[in-house]
């Protein structure tokens, strides 16, 4: 009995199970890295995130919280191939998201019927995507599609004609007509589509639940199917869809959670990982 309790106390210790950030906001991506053997998967709010090998004696994986998760802290259930469970420490801190309030034409906010069943159509195509899960593509940091200004930021907070409200689940980046947008790490395109909202646009399969999302492209320079590598250029900047004028709308997707971009970045630079 004393030799089992031994046992399973052995993975308990905290240095040898790296969370990072340990703080995050709502939308945000972190990371768990351990040198601990046997790891099947961690899970959060009902979210699963499978744990990949990332060299001898190293496992990570990366997970996300959405966007509507109250403040607060919560516990990240870490399960072992043998069975054994662990629980971890998240904190997730209250955001501040811009609210800007906007008044349209109401042909511009309320769908006809043939535009609603197409854009729920779309919606769930979007949503099978999220599901696949493929072995490592990425390698390294991911760089930005697009250098130029954000103009509307992750979690912004739209009211529409007083009673709609839509959250901003991806970043606008300023573009004038036909700037070149690259790929922000390898993948492969599972998905070139002119969507209703989106206008044309692709997604990009980096794996591990990993996806990037560019829309409202004037033309595409790639097909599904396709590799690409980092920075390789996949289409160009216009204002297909229901967009105003040119720019790109860029997400970032891990598993189904849509993830703030800007700090995906960071994080990514942050985590160093073997081929």
């Amino acid at each position: 009995m004393i030799w089992l309790c031994l046992y399973l106390t052995l993975p308990l210790e905290a240095s040898q199970i790296i969370i990072s950030p340990q703080s995050v906001y709502p939308g945000d991506a972190f990371f768990i890295k351990t040198d601990y053997k046997g790891l099947l998967k961690a899970a959060i709010n009902g979210r699963e995130f499978f744990f990949s090998s990332c060299g001898n004696g190293c496992s990570y994986t990366i997970g996300a919280i959405d966007i509507e998760t109250e403040p607060g802290v919560y516990k990240i259930r870490i399960e072992f191939l043998d069975g054994r469970v662990i629980f971890k420490r998240l904190r997730v801190k209250k955001p501040e998201f811009p609210v800007i309030t906007m008044e349209l034409p109401e042909d511009k906010v309320t769908l006809s019927p043939e535009d609603a069943l197409r854009a729920e159509r779309e919606d769930q195509l979007l949503r099978s995507l999220w599901n696949l899960k493929t072995k490592r593509l990425w390698q390294g940091g991911f760089i930005k599609p697009l250098s130029n200004e954000v103009s509307t930021g992750y979690g912004v907070k739209r009211i529409i004609n007083k009673h709609k409200l839509s959250i901003h689940k991806g970043i606008d980046i300023r573009a004038t007509e036909g700037e070149p947008v690259k790929a922000v790490n390898n993948g492969r395109v599972i998905l070139t589509k002119e969507l209703f909202f989106g206008g044309k646009t692709i997604v990009i399969d980096h794996g591990e639940g990993l996806f990037s999302v560019y829309m409202h492209l004037s033309e595409y320079a790639v097909s599904e199917g396709d590799t690409v590598s980092k920075g390789q250029t996949i289409g160009f900047t216009g204002s297909t869809g229901r967009a105003s004028g040119p720019h790109l709308h860029f997400g970032f997707k891990v598993g189904d959670i849509s993830v703030n971009p800007e700090s995906f970045f960071v994080l990514m630079g942050s985590l160093t990982l073997q081929r």
